[in-house]
């Protein structure tokens, strides 16, 4: 179950790149999730305040025309660095391999990006709707998936 939550952590990433470190550290700070240093940093304050507030950002960037596609190289790549890091705080929580964390959480995070991505547009167009609304929809699986992973730690 645990390695599945990695990968899940990772793919909701892959829907918002920020939005799943800013759980994760909420995560920790709350206690929800034990992890041995170096990833307990993730839930010290200043990373909860930093990880919070650009997850903000993002959601607001998000909806943004001149925002370029999280398929070009810097989102992709940001998407499989955060899954990694989320994957890699999941697995160890669970007491499992952090590498096989970080590796189901990349995956996850590509794969969220391109399915996400693919969703979106297709909903759109099914819709007939502005992109807007389907990226709000969008912000709530993303925010919801990730508090839901990282509430299955919670004691």
């Amino acid at each position: 179950m645990t390695l599945l939550a990695a990968f899940l952590i990772g793919f909701f990433g892959g829907l918002r790149a920020l939005t799943a470190p800013a759980a994760m550290a909420w995560a920790v700070y709350l206690g929800w999730l034990n992890l041995e240093s170096p990833l307990s940093l993730i839930g010290s304050f200043p990373a909860v305040a930093i990880f919070t507030l650009i997850a903000l950002v993002e959601l607001v960037a998000d909806k943004l025309p001149q925002i370029p596609s999280r398929t070009a190289p810097p989102g992709l790549i940001a998407r499989i660095v955060m899954g990694g890091l989320t994957g890699a705080c999941v697995a160890a929580g669970g007491a499992q391999g952090i590498f096989f964390g970080v590796l189901l959480g990349a995956v996850g995070g590509v794969v969220g990006c391109f399915l996400g991505y693919r969703a979106r547009i297709g909903i759109v167009h099914a819709l007939g709707t502005r992109d807007f609304y389907v990226a709000l929809a969008e912000d709530i699986v993303a925010i919801a998936g990730s508090l839901w992973v990282v509430s299955r730690f919670s004691h």
